[in-house]
């Protein structure tokens, strides 16, 4: 991703990039056995090749395969001189293949697998030199031809590699569940039942091969199949080398690599890789791993020489296999290259790989998207090498006290329960794999212990581009593929390029009521592709809380996870929360709770409801409530959230992910450092910064606004206009910064009496007089949406969101609606809302009219008292908090 087309010398050496592509040299395949590794002849070298297995003394090539006499009788074997094998093989297996008739391998395949499986002796051929070995059990001495080898052992089976168990090994074994399938039917049933595969009746690059049939590729111009499956001679030619002596084309029919950009919905067999044959993935053309000014990283040569790829190739070149292996290592889903959590080997220069293990997605993009992969030139740690544009998500999920549970020891299950393709067409549709979709009871809903996340829960490979928006030109790449965050640019939630493709949900509500949860959701899915309408009622995802509310929200439980349920995440009791709560309940935006006034069944008690709303972080929908709707001045926010305060919108990785400076959001180190999102922090929630009932605590200092140590809430909120503590001296004229305008002030009154800035800015004015001054004494904990406006915590109308403790709710009182902190300054703990809450509101007030008659106690079992005589010198005083 070195490109970044930022001026006119970036350009030209763009453009001199494509040049060079588009007129690279083409090797040819030859058919030419003699000089492969098929060549087992014990006299004649082949050419180019190091071999591990050759015969001691037989001289004939064809012969260990092939005899004119005595073949063995198995239906279109070419003249086949091996036995084969009796085994019983475990085949490949996905939720997310729609393949109905696979089985036992059948056709030539059994052909490749009498060697392949190492279950039969190199050597054991039926005829050689007019001796008929047929009859015999093949294990006694001068029953077979003798191997030798650095690769051959005792049974002189098909040498194994770097291990039988690894995915650089091609004695293949009887579970055959890491490999390519095969002996499937490949036809037009199966190519709509998939949705991103070639017709074969359509295509002409897809055929038959019949008796009299013109050759197959790469003689002829088609890839084959037998009685209309798919077998290992539809990618393989076992004859054949390139023109290049020493390159390896592993026997493919077609390229093994990308040579020139792919073209959607077109087979180029003189440069597409072979996997675009059969495969028309939507949005993999123009996607960030198939674009040359995007993927433009090099391999180093020690993993490109351990996957047997030339020197100095680059990841759009390397294409499906950077990712995949149609032979990969025992234990992997999908074909997935590495994608398994088992023990480490390394080569002698350093290439690093896996001998076996449990499936896990993860260990997958980790090959790149890492500090340790060594797996591309200049892959080190983004705050030694920021220039470096492949982000590092590793060093976030594993090192970082705070993670997802991306690895299966962290999950619930301890084992990788992820398994795109499942579902219903009733609730999700027909050809789920494509999407990456999976059933809410894989998420969780019903069996918690399911719930798990994993990188393609979040991200769509083969669709995810370096774009600002999703549905932006993908052959034109941007600065990133992040969405847009920058100083007088208007902030919105739409998805950005790495969440192109994937699959979310839309809530649907029955009530605006705080508590109330979606009634049901819609599930968006597919590619938008260019230009695709950005409107939320588009079928597929818009923004990126639909993504985050598939597993946040009753989408996926029943009931919600508690805290401490996973490894990883934060310990229960943090900030009084044992339980984690429904975002798509609390961000839930009603349209006519927008703006300013009384909107009805906000949650709020009978009393509570003039001047009162829901309020929300704008997640789904802006608030509404513009600096002129607040009487406010937008410079209480930090750039860019003070350009369109009340129209604008943000997202959920704006606060949540790995922790940043103290006066922004943004990654440490900035585009091409830490990465965005919530893979892991070392804050509780995944947060940003600190966030717990000693934040927004008043202070003189804001020299060092930057220290990452600065709270959560001052990423975005500006802390000189919420917590400055300026002294009396100054409150008739306070030095810079000017205080600003906020919408917590009074309309009339004088200032600054007994409380300072009160016709301009209470933050400030209790700041400056309240001792030990909080965020949470007058604001929820969980500020993602709420039942009163404001986020603001009423202690006269406690209801059904937070648990009856001891004594509550007292004689006379209801627990849908009760009065709490009765008679007492100590603060009032009760999760997941209230964290170390004073606040007492008798009223609400519009925005810029409040006054100190809305504060104070209800009347019994409370004190009774209001406004400053409740404030100052009763029972239940906040202005000297212990």
């Amino acid at each position: 991703m070195m490109v970044r087309m930022r001026d006119a010398g970036s350009a030209i050496l763009f453009l001199g990039m494509l040049l060079l592509m588009v007129g690279a040299a083409h090797a040819e395949l030859i058919s030419d056995i003699a000089n492969t590794k098929h060549n087992f002849s014990a006299t004649i070298e082949p050419q180019g090749v190091n071999r591990q297995a050759r015969a001691t003394t037989e001289s004939q090539i064809c012969a260990f395969c092939h005899t004119p006499h005595g073949a063995t009788p198995e239906q279109r074997a070419p003249l086949w001189n091996r036995q084969l094998s009796s085994a019983s093989y475990l085949p490949y297996a996905s939720t997310s293949l729609d393949a109905t008739d696979l089985g036992q391998p059948g056709g030539k395949s059994k052909l490749c697998l009498s060697c392949h499986d190492g279950t039969i002796a190199l050597g054991a051929v039926n005829v050689l030199n007019r001796t008929d070995f047929r009859g015999s059990d093949q294990t006694e001495p001068g029953n077979r031809v003798d191997f030798t080898g650095p690769g051959i052992g005792a049974d002189q089976t098909i040498p194994e590699g770097l291990g039988e168990l690894t995915g650089f090994t091609r004695r293949l074994g009887v579970d055959l569940s890491n490999d390519h399938p095969i002996s499937f039917t490949y036809d037009s049933a199966q190519a709509m039942r998939d949705g991103e595969l070639y017709d074969p009746v359509v295509v002409s690059h897809i055929n038959e091969r019949t008796a009299g049939s013109p050759p197959a590729s790469p003689q002829g111009d088609y890839l084959p199949l037998e009685d209309g499956k798919v077998e290992c001679i539809t990618c393989h030619d076992p004859h054949i080398r390139s023109d290049v002596v020493g390159e390896n084309v592993k026997f493919l029919r077609v390229n093994r690599f990308q040579a020139q950009a792919p073209v959607d919905g077109s087979f180029n067999r003189d440069s597409d890789i072979i996997c675009l044959a059969c495969h028309d993935k939507d949005g993999w053309v123009g996607s960030a791993h198939a674009h040359a000014g995007v993927g433009d990283e090099r391999y180093t040569d020690a993993a490109a020489d351990l996957r047997e790829f030339p020197r100095d190739i680059r990841v759009w070149q390397a294409a499906c296999l950077n990712c995949h292996d149609p032979h990969t290592v025992q234990g992997a889903r999908r074909l997935l290259r590495e994608g398994t959590d088992g023990p480490v080997s390394t080569t002698p220069d350093g290439a690093r790989f896996k001998q076996g293990g449990s499936p896990a997605v993860e260990e997958v993009c980790y090959a790149c998207h890492s500090a340790d992969g060594n797996t591309l030139q200049g892959q080190i740690n983004p705050n030694s090498n920021p220039t470096f544009e492949v982000p590092d998500i590793k060093t976030d999920f594993t090192t970082m006290a705070r993670h997802m549970p991306i690895a299966s020891s962290d999950q619930p299950a301890g084992t990788e329960v992820h398994s795109i393709g499942t579902g219903s067409a009733a609730l999700q549709g027909d050809r789920r794999g494509q999407d990456f979709i999976e059933a809410p009871e894989n998420l969780g809903k019903g069996n918690l212990n399911n719930r798990h996340v994993e990188c393609t829960d979040c991200h769509n490979p083969h669709r995810v581009t370096k774009n600002r928006l999703f549905n932006a030109d993908n052959t034109v790449p941007d600065a990133a593929g992040t969405h847009t965050h920058e100083d007088g640019v208007p902030h919105t939630n739409l998805a950005s390029g790495v969440l192109r493709g994937i699959w979310g949900v839309e809530p649907v509500f029955g009530s605006p009521s705080f508590g109330s949860e979606p009634v049901t959701f819609e599930v968006k899915r597919g590619d938008p592709g260019t230009g695709g309408s950005t409107a939320v009622e588009s079928p597929y995802l818009t923004r990126e809380y639909q993504l985050c509310f598939k597993c946040h929200s009753n989408y996926t439980y029943d009931q919600a996870p508690m805290l401490g349920s996973f490894t990883g995440g934060t310990p229960p009791g943090t900030n009084s929360l044992y339980q984690y709560t429904n975002q798509a309940m609390e961000y839930q935006a009603p349209i006519d709770h927008m703006g300013e006034g009384t909107a009805t069944n906000s949650g709020a008690g009978p009393g509570y409801e003039t001047n009162n709303h829901r309020s929300w972080h704008p997640i789904i929908r802006a608030t509404g409530r513009t600096p002129a709707v607040r009487n406010a001045d937008a410079e209480v926010w930090r750039s860019p959230f003070n350009a369109a305060v009340g129209t604008q919108t943000m997202y959920c990785t704006d606060c949540h992910g790995s922790r940043t400076a103290g006066d922004t959001v943004v990654p440490v180190n900035g585009e091409n450092g830490y990465p965005w999102g919530p893979h892991g922090s070392d804050e509780n929630f995944l947060l940003k910064g600190a966030w717990d009932d000693q934040t927004g605590e008043n202070t003189t200092d804001f020299v060092n606004e930057s220290n990452p140590s600065n709270h959560l809430c001052f990423r975005c909120h500006d802390p000189n206009q919420y917590a400055r503590d300026i002294p009396p001296a100054n409150w008739n004229g306070a030095p810079p910064p000017a205080v600003r305008l906020s919408g917590f002030k009074m309309a009339t009154g004088t200032s600054p009496g007994c409380l300072p800035f009160k016709l301009t800015n209470l933050h400030v004015g209790h700041a400056s007089f309240v001792t030990n001054f909080r965020c949470t004494y007058c604001h929820i904990a969980i500020p993602h949406g709420w039942k009163n406006k404001v986020f603001l915590a009423n202690l006269n109308d406690v209801g059904l969101e937070a648990p009856l403790l001891a004594g509550e709710p007292g004689p006379g009182g209801s627990a849908s609606q009760r009065q709490v902190r009765l008679n007492t300054t100590a603060r009032y703990y009760n999760g997941p809302y209230y964290n170390g809450a004073a606040l007492k509101v008798r009223s609400f007030a519009r925005s810029g009219e409040w006054t100190p008659a809305n504060c104070g106690s209800a009347g019994p079992p409370g004190n009774g008292q209001s406004g400053v005589n409740w404030m100052l010198g009763s029972n239940e005083a906040c202005n000297n908090i212990p």
